[in-house]
C-alpha cells in the first residue's frame, strides 16, 4: 500500500556543479563517466537534468484519455513500461515507461487530493480506498478495476482508512487506523476473499470493540501491513522505546499475532527502531529493513531465506535518513543526501551514485523497476511536481514530465 506521499525525509544539499561520478563502496573505487568531446559553452552555476527525447508516441492502445505533463505526486512503475501515479486529481496508468500516461479516474474520485490511499497490484488490477469523513473510521468506498482503469467496481466498506494490500484479485487484507493517541494506534484487521466486495474483521485491539485482544498490542504506531498468502501477514511500526523492534506475524488469517525478535547489533540497545519496510520476492526470500535512530541514523537490512522463521542481518548498512527501494532480494536502492547507494548483491558490494541533477530534499516519491531503470516524483522552489526517469542506476536523470 501506498498513501499518496511516500515517507519524506530532510538531506543536506552537498551537491556541486560537476561532471556526475559513481564510486564503488567495496571494494573502494571511484569511476569517472568517459569523458568526450564536446563544444565550448558558457560555465553553468548548477547541474540540469536531461529533457527525455521526444519521440513520436505510438497510436494509442488504452482506450482512455491522454492527459499532458500529469503532476503525479506519487508513483509506483510494475514493471519498466508499466506503472500507475496518482495526482492531487486523478489517477493515471502509463504503459510505456512514463512518456504517455492516461487519466483513468473513476467516477467519484475528481479532486479528492491527499485523501485517497491506494493498492496497484500489477498493470490491470488497482484498489483505491475513499475515507467518508463523516463516517471516520468505520466508513469508507473501494474503488476496483481489472481492466487497467478503464473500468471501475464501487464498493462501501465498514473501514475509513489504513495500510491495504492485495495478495491476488480476490484476496485482500486491511490494517484499519482507529485512531493515534500518546504513543499508541487501535487497528482492526479486515480480510476479504472476493476482491473487495465483502470485509470481515478478523482482529481488533481497540477494547471498545467487542472480541478485542492485545496479541498487537496497543502501544506502537503500526505504519504498514504485508500479507503473504489468505493466513499469513507481517505488521511493522515503531515502539517510542530503545531497543525495541514492532514486528509480528500472523499465521491464522490474523486473528491472532506473534512477536518476532531479531539479533540486532549492540548500539541498537540505546536506539529508537522503526520498521521502515518489509518485502517478500517469492514464499521465502524476503527483506526487512530497520531504522535506527541514534546519533547517527542508520537503515539496517537483514534478510531471510525460509519465509520470516529466521532473519540475517546483511552487511550493508545505510546512513542517513532516507528513501529505499527493494526491486528484489539482491537489489536495493537508498537515497539520503544527495547521493544513490545501488547493491545488487543483496549488500556484498554498493556502488554511490552522485546524480547530474541536485535533488536535496526535494524527493517526495520513488519507484524502481530494477537496481538500473528508476522514477523519482521531486518538487521545485515554486512547488511544482517534476517527473524524473533514469536507466544508469541513478546517474542521470532524464524529465518526463512537469
Amino acid at each position: 500500500m501506498k498513501r499518496i506521499v511516500s515517507f519524506l525525509f530532510l538531506f543536506s544539499l552537498l551537491l556541486a556543479a560537476c561532471a556526475p561520478a559513481t564510486e564503488l563502496l567495496e571494494p573502494a573505487e571511484t569511476i569517472e563517466p568517459t569523458p568526450t568531446l564536446t563544444p565550448a559553452q558558457e560555465p553553468q552555476t548548477e547541474a540540469q537534468a536531461s529533457v527525455a527525447p521526444q519521440e513520436t508516441p505510438l497510436p494509442a492502445i488504452v482506450e482512455a484519455p491522454i492527459i499532458e505533463a500529469p503532476s503525479i505526486i506519487n508513483i509506483e512503475m510494475v514493471d519498466q513500461k508499466h506503472g500507475w501515479g496518482l495526482t492531487e486529481t486523478e489517477i493515471v496508468s502509463t504503459d510505456d515507461g512514463g512518456l504517455t500516461w492516461y487519466d483513468v479516474t473513476p467516477d467519484g474520485l475528481k479532486g479528492v487530493g491527499y485523501l485517497v490511499f491506494a493498492d496497484f497490484l500489477d498493470s490491470k488490477r488497482a484498489w483505491v480506498q475513499l475515507p467518508d469523513m463523516n463516517n471516520y473510521p468505520n466508513g469508507g468506498t473501494l474503488y476496483r478495476t481489472s481492466d487497467g482503469g478503464l473500468t471501475w467496481d464501487r464498493f462501501a466498506t465498514p473501514f475509513s482508512g489504513g495500510a491495504f494490500k492485495f495478495v491476488d484479485e480476490k484476496n485482500g487484507w486491511v490494517m484499519a487506523d482507529l485512531g493515534v493517541g500518546a504513543g499508541s494506534m487501535g487497528v482492526s484487521i479486515f480480510k476479504t476473499t472476493d476482491g473487495g466486495k465483502t470485509w470481515e474483521r478478523t482482529y481488533t485491539n481497540d477494547p471498545n470493540i467487542e472480541g478485542a485482544s492485545d496479541s498487537l498490542p496497543l502501544g506502537g504506531i503500526k505504519s504498514l501491513i504485508l500479507p503473504i498468502d489468505a493466513k499469513t501477514a507481517w505488521v511493522g511500526g515503531v515502539v517510542y522505546a530503545p531497543g525495541q523492534v514492532y514486528l509480528f506475524r500472523s499465521d491464522n488469517s490474523g486473528a491472532t499475532w506473534k512477536n518476532i525478535s531479531l539479533s540486532l547489533p549492540s548500539e541498537a540497545v540505546d536506539s529508537e527502531l522503526n520498521v521502515q519496510g518489509i518485502v517478500f520476492v517469492s514464499p521465502t526470500e524476503g527483506l526487512l529493513a530497520i531504522r535506527m535512530t541514534s546519533e547517527t541514523p542508520m537503515t539496517l537490512i537483514f534478510s531471510t531465506k525460509d519465509g520470516g522463521m529466521t532473519w540475517s542481518q546483511l552487511p550493508v548498512v545505510f546512513e542517513g535518513y532516507g528513501i529505499l527501494e527493494t526491486p528484489s532480494a539482491k537489489e536495493m536502492i537508498f537515497y539520503a543526501a544527495d547521493q544513490f547507494y545501488v547493491t545488487k548483491d543483496a549488500g556484498k558490494t554498493v556502488r554511490k551514485i552522485t546524480p547530474d541533477v541536485q535533488f536535496g530534499d526535494s524527493i517526495l516519491d520513488m519507484s524502481f523497476a530494477n537496481a538500473e531503470t528508476g522514477w523519482i516524483v521531486a518538487s521545485d522552489v515554486s512547488g511544482e511536481y517534476i517527473l524524473y526517469k533514469t536507466a544508469d542506476g541513478g546517474l542521470t536523470w532524464a524529465v518526463l514530465s512537469r
